[in-house]
């Protein structure tokens, strides 16, 4: 019987001898060719040919990687094989991770052809790991060469973004100069106006919403055809102008002719996480391309933000008790906190309203608006009714009934997977033991794996509690009693504090018809309380 083979290749860059940008690089082909041939010679039954063009060989989620992975893991073929072990992987964590430790525990094989290597080879393992070192440092100094090249054209002014800023495109003649977008240049100066005529960001959103203005992710997408997308912007989700975006534009130096970089750095070369750099540390060059706004303009509307900006007075009030917590029973949307107008009294009070109304009125929602105070004195006394409840001596017997709902908003859908990869994770334990026994896995490797998977299953038992409340482990019962504690420490409390709000409370919201619905961390019966205002 033929073993069945996965053809896997791989090409980080786009070469220079694509015909247009949607053309399958034909280094891909090229490799596709050779191993299409290795396949066929060797006497394998081809089960599928997995690609990624563009992508690094340092990070794992690749595409065509993890759908090569995903079938490995399912036992849909034998063997995977690909031109170079640099095609398959540049990083030694991964290449420990799959060659040395997944696959084998799968059943699986791994050939690169022009490098020789092979995990059926027991001598071949040190070559692997030699070839994964070189492979690794190799990556390592080309970032460090990459990244010394970037802060030079950085301070030369050149503009190094993947995507234009809204309002501009790529120079034709140099992809590293601006050059300002007919019609985009003219939507930025349209926003610049209605602010400095006294309509506020928000406002501005809704406008240009309504008339059906394109956002800048979607022009991007539908009229200048780039590959470019928005993490903030969910699938089928309608796009719309928010604060947020008007806020931006109207604060980017870009639209007076300044290119500034440098504002955030990856801390590696092998973590895609990037974390913000001090302002000081920018690199800001002045006059590089064509200003789509005059720095009157601009500098006027930075003064009138600061004007806008509310009064210090309004810091002196309370931190916000409910951020994080309050939630639009009707849309599902965050309630945020805001600041009221000064009253007769010259005094202010802080309440919640829909974050999808505060941005667009009621054309998507209701203000569903609830003063700081008048929820603090709701929840202040439910909080010493459940702690009664809980503390009486009728309900001393029955505590062990109460169960953990917090997550369940978010969690609950994923209960199956997660139960599916506990199943797996425990698979793989009897199996690693298995190949220990049989002498396929030193003792070493399998301490090792003991101790990722052991490691993983206390994650996934946690996770699986936090969704269904489900009793797994004891330290479900360490939580509850340090949850019930924090109940009797607040019992006679006179005032509500934040700390109290993260401890005890799950989530709170805010229904239309004035239904106030609050979920706590435990419940007795996994039902929420709900109060009606008025």
């Amino acid at each position: 019987m033929k073993l069945k083979a996965a053809i896997y290749c791989r090409l980080s860059k786009e070469d220079v001898d694509k015909e247009d940008p949607g053309q399958e690089s034909q280094s891909i082909v090229n490799q596709t060719m050779l191993l299409l041939d290795y396949v066929e010679s060797h006497g394998f039954e081809l089960y599928d040919i997995y690609k990624d063009d563009d992508y690094s060989g340092l990070y794992d989620d690749r595409p065509g990687f993890e759908r090569l992975i995903s079938d490995a893991r399912d036992r849909k073929f034998d063997v995977v094989i690909a031109k170079t072990q640099s095609r398959f992987t540049r990083n030694m964590e991964h290449l420990e991770k799959y060659l040395h430790h997944d696959f084998p525990l799968w059943g699986i094989r791994f050939i690169s052809v022009v490098d020789n290597v092979d995990t059926e080879l027991k001598g071949n393992k040190k070559t692997r790991q030699i070839n994964g070192l070189i492979n690794e440092w190799y990556c390592e100094d080309l970032s460090e060469s990459i990244k010394a090249s970037y802060l030079i054209k950085q301070k030369m002014g050149q503009f190094l973004g993947p995507v234009a800023p809204y309002g501009y495109m790529k120079d034709p003649q140099d992809n590293h100069h601006l050059v300002p977008d007919p019609y985009a240049s003219e939507v930025v100066k349209r926003i610049y106006h209605l602010y400095l005529s006294g309509i506020g960001k928000a406002k501005i959103g809704v406008i240009l919403t309504d008339e059906g203005v394109l956002v800048p992710t979607e022009y991007k997408q539908k009229v200048q055809k780039l590959n470019y997308r928005n993490a903030h912007i969910k699938e089928g989700q309608t796009p719309r102008w928010c604060f947020q975006t008007i806020d931006g534009i109207l604060r980017d130096e870009v639209y007076i002719g300044n290119t500034v970089q440098n504002k955030c750095s990856k801390k590696s070369y092998k973590d895609k996480k990037k974390t913000a750099v001090p302002r000081d540390q920018w690199i800001r060059v002045e006059n590089t391309h064509e200003p789509i706004i005059d720095k009157e303009t601009f500098f006027r509307v930075q003064e009138q933000m600061k004007q806008r900006t509310l009064p210090v007075d309004i810091k002196s009030l309370k931190e916000n008790l409910f951020t994080g917590r309050m939630f639009c029973g009707d849309c599902g949307k965050k309630m945020i906190s805001t600041v009221s107008k000064k009253n007769k009294n010259g005094e202010r009070y802080r309440f919640y309203i829909c974050s999808d109304y505060k941005s667009f009125g009621n054309r998507f929602c209701s203000s569903h608006m609830i003063k700081e105070e008048e929820l603090k004195t709701i929840v202040l006394q439910d909080l010493k009714a459940q702690a009664d409840l809980i503390l009486s001596e009728k309900r001393k017997g029955i505590l062990r009934n109460y169960k953990c709902i917090s997550g369940t908003q978010t969690k609950a859908f994923n209960l199956k997977n997660l139960k599916e990869e506990l199943k797996k994770i425990q698979n793989y334990k009897e199996k690693s033991f298995e190949n220990y026994v049989d002498g396929m896995i030193s003792k070493a490797d399998y301490v090792k794996l003991k101790e990722k998977y052991d490691g993983r299953e206390r994650q996934l038992q946690k996770e699986i509690q936090s969704c269904t409340g489900e009793r797994i482990e004891s330290s479900w019962e360490t939580e509850f009693e340090d949850w019930l504690e924090k109940f009797t420490d607040d019992f006679n409390v006179e005032d509500l504090t934040r700390e109290m709000v993260l401890n005890l409370i799950d989530s709170i919201y805010i229904y239309k018809d004035k239904v106030i619905e609050i979920n706590y961390k435990f419940s007795l019966d996994g039902e929420p309380g709900s109060y009606r205002m008025g």
